[in-house]
């Protein structure tokens, strides 16, 4: 059963809902079933102006800057309240417009960056250091000098994030904007763009100021509108390197500060004595979770050459058994891709793993009885080799590859030849042995037998190479909004 759900599909600027000045909307659809949703604004340059210039208002004239931290949590508590009381319409509306499995779509996708929330006004925001005074310094002849470091808002931020996951993306860069006391205009991809226009009314439900976030719907023109804008301060991006490429670049020319969180090819390395039945598990995890639809998915298995017959069975046995379809089904456990583009991309790069050599186990072709919807079988490759399209490029779809290797110093080498290093795992009974291959690893994050449970607000998220630019989460993620000043003066 689905719960209902509500949303408006107008731009909030200024704190009131409005109609974009585009005369052409953007279609929003469900990726199961092709049907639409919803029409939202194409935003015009003007539309964007209009919200960056509420926001530059907001944070020169308004109080939000000015306001003391705990102020600002306690209307982000207020904001977190009322998304836990809608969490039942966010989750149904994940699933008709992200195509997210409802296990996916009640957790990660908007249960958690709630808690993320929280966590932000009750944990980081009380302790963060936001003065801290300098050890007063002798200066001969002229007295002692002494002072103050301040960290302040950064000013008006651009943020732009994904459809894979597009309230949890919203929200990781909302919130530590928010609580460093900017303003922003939030644009999410064009899509998935209903989620995020809810932030809206959680906005006005907390009592938030005028201008402090605005919402714009849009594509590439709204996008580039935003990033070269001169009102603008910060761009914080989350999307293919592609594409972050020309954000950085059109940033550039005024110089704006940039945040990146941009693609992964991420490896698991599975030693000779690993829990292969974990192991399998997170490969497993690596291609069906979202369809394979996450920049920090791990889709390269690079398994001792001892274990690697048995683990490509026990893998392939398991991809047997994942079910594909509706995902508001409970019993689905892989929805579709986002939209025919998308799955055209997957099926060509699977043709080219083919022409390349590689073999394919499972998978790889639309699945039957599924005439509508956007779906794809998951799909694993073996017989690989690291300099293959599809164990470089990263497919934004349900498809895996297993890599074998003869020794520790190869599996690392082999990890680390890549664009890309935002994160990679590590399977080992011999946890130091872990750790140390974890250690050498160029990636933004490593998991060792599987990591925590669920994602950790504490953590840092970001990646190293072509995978972006900066941290998000927690207090690593508020730092990027914020400006270091130092206030000086001599005590005579």
């Amino acid at each position: 059963m689905t719960t209902a759900y509500s949303f408006s599909s107008r731009l909030y600027i200024d704190g009131r809902r409005t109609d974009g000045r585009s005369d052409t909307p953007i279609s929003v659809r469900n990726p199961a079933t092709e049907e639409l949703i919803a029409e939202v604004p194409d935003s015009s340059p003007k539309d964007v102006h209009q919200a960056v210039a509420a926001a530059r208002r907001a944070f020169d004239q308004g109080p939000w800057p000015g306001m003391r931290p705990g102020e600002r949590a306690a209307v982000l508590l207020r904001m977190a309240e009322e998304m836990e009381r809608r969490l039942p319409e966010l989750a149904s509306l994940n699933m008709a417009e992200a195509g997210s499995v409802r296990a996916l779509a009640e957790t990660l996708q908007t249960r958690v960056p709630v808690a993320h929330l929280r966590d932000m006004a009750e944990r980081v925001v009380p302790a963060f250091a936001w003065e801290r005074p300098m050890d007063p310094t002798v200066a001969p002849g002229t007295g002692i000098s002494q002072g103050v470091l301040r960290r302040e808002a950064f000013g008006v931020c651009a943020l732009i994030s994904a459809y894979n996951f597009p309230f949890f993306l919203s929200m990781m860069k909302v919130i530590p904007a928010l609580a460093a006391g900017c303003t922003a205009v939030l644009k999410p991809a064009p899509a998935t763009p209903l989620e995020s226009l809810l932030i809206g009314d959680f906005a006005d439900a907390a009592g938030l100021p005028p201008g402090v976030l605005n919402i714009v719907t849009g594509d590439t023109e709204a996008g580039r509108a935003l990033t070269t804008h001169p009102m603008v301060d910060l761009v914080s991006f989350t999307g293919s390197d592609t594409v972050g490429r020309q954000v950085y670049a059109q940033a550039a020319a005024s110089l704006k500060k940039v945040v990146l969180e941009l693609g992964g090819k991420s490896a698991t390395i599975v030693r000779a004595d690993a829990d292969l039945a974990g192991a399998v598990r997170s490969a497993l995890s690596g291609i069906v979770t979202h369809a394979g639809q996450g920049c920090s998915l791990l889709t390269r298995t690079l398994v001792h050459e001892s274990v690697h017959d048995e683990l490509v069975a026990r893998l392939t046995a398991a991809l047997a058994e994942v079910r594909v379809g509706d995902p508001a089904d409970p019993a689905t456990t892989m929805g579709p891709l986002i939209s025919a583009a998308q799955r055209d991309k997957v099926e060509k790069l699977i043709r080219a793993g083919e022409e390349e050599g590689a073999r394919l186990v499972c998978g790889g072709r639309r699945p039957a009885g599924l005439d509508r919807g956007y779906f794809i079988e998951p799909t694993l490759f073996t017989g690989v080799g690291n300099h293959m399209t599809v164990a470089r490029t990263e497919f934004f779809g349900p498809v895996g590859v297993v890599i074998p290797f003869g020794s520790d110093e190869e599996a690392v080498r082999i990890a680390n030849d890549s664009p890309y290093g935002l994160a990679g795992a590590v399977w080992s009974a011999d946890t130091a042995a872990a750790y140390g291959i974890a250690s050498r690893l160029r990636t933004g994050g490593v998991t060792i037998n599987g990591g925590s449970a669920g994602v950790n607000p504490r953590a840092a998220f970001g990646g190293y190479k072509q995978s972006g630019l900066g941290r998000e989460w927690g207090e690593f993620g508020l730092d990027e909004y914020l400006q270091t000043k130092t206030v000086s003066w001599a005590a005579r």
